[in-house]
């Protein structure tokens, strides 16, 4: 029986993972091909025609963003992780480098957004945040604090994934609107922004209660067992440094 729940649960969590993998490649697949054309209009995003520099501020925004995407399902399986762990540091290390390209002219491109004030502060809050979360990656994986830096990565990766949450919201938005003649686009994307920010980072926080923090609890207890800030747990005796 329980041998038919734990091949089930399985079952399950590899789905959920081939749909958050292929709907993260396939966004990015999607997004970047406009972006390499030079024209503007080809662009997913409403250019303000008064800045000269803002299309550009949003092809590099938007480029090394469609590659962390496609960087980030990889980084997260464990066999992969593990048996590679020369090429998951590098391919880290592109990460990182990609999220700071992405946000420094993201930070450009919100800031002269023809999208109104509410998306501006949703811009700025999650730039900020997912700076925060890379920056603490970075620091917990340079000191050892392997799970936490793992913790880190979930929330930063969340962060991405809302640019592919965003799109679903769009999607069911327009929807809505094409039976509520009251609702105007700046108010679905404005709504589709801020909810892509809150449902990622609370997935992500869901998903590292549950999937992370209480198992490693459960296995405190147990001689030998990391806990998230790196240190050994050993019998009788709480923990010691790793």
């Amino acid at each position: 029986m329980m041998k038919a729940v734990f091949q089930a649960d399985r079952r399950v969590r590899r789905s959920a993972w081939a749909v958050f993998a292929v709907s993260a490649v396939g966004t990015a697949l999607y997004s970047a091909p406009a972006y390499l054309t030079g024209d503007p209009s080809q662009g997913r995003i409403p250019i303000n025609p008064d800045v000269a520099l803002h299309y550009l501020s949003v092809v590099v925004h938007a480029l090394p963003a469609s590659l962390l995407l496609l960087l980030g399902p990889v980084q997260f399986v464990p066999a992969l992780r593990n048996k590679y762990g020369k090429l998951h540091r590098v391919v880290g290390r592109v990460y990182m480098v990609s999220v700071l390209i992405a946000s420094v002219a993201g930070l450009f491109a919100a800031t002269f957004s023809v999208d109104g004030f509410s998306v501006q502060v949703a811009f700025y809050l999650l730039t900020a945040a997912w700076l925060y979360s890379l920056v603490q990656a970075y620091r917990t994986i340079r000191r050892g604090r392997i799970q936490l830096h793992r913790i880190w990565m979930i929330r930063n990766y969340a962060l991405s994934f809302a640019a592919v949450v965003l799109r679903l919201f769009l999607v069911l938005g327009l929807a809505a609107r094409s039976r509520y003649d009251w609702l105007s686009f700046e108010d679905v994307y404005a709504a589709s922004v801020w909810a892509s920010i809150l449902v990622s980072a609370g997935v992500a926080e869901w998903f590292i209660v549950h999937r992370t923090l209480k198992p490693l609890a459960r296995s405190r207890r147990r001689p030998g067992a990391v806990t998230p800030d790196g240190a050994t747990a050993v019998a009788g005796a709480g923990r010691v440094p790793a």
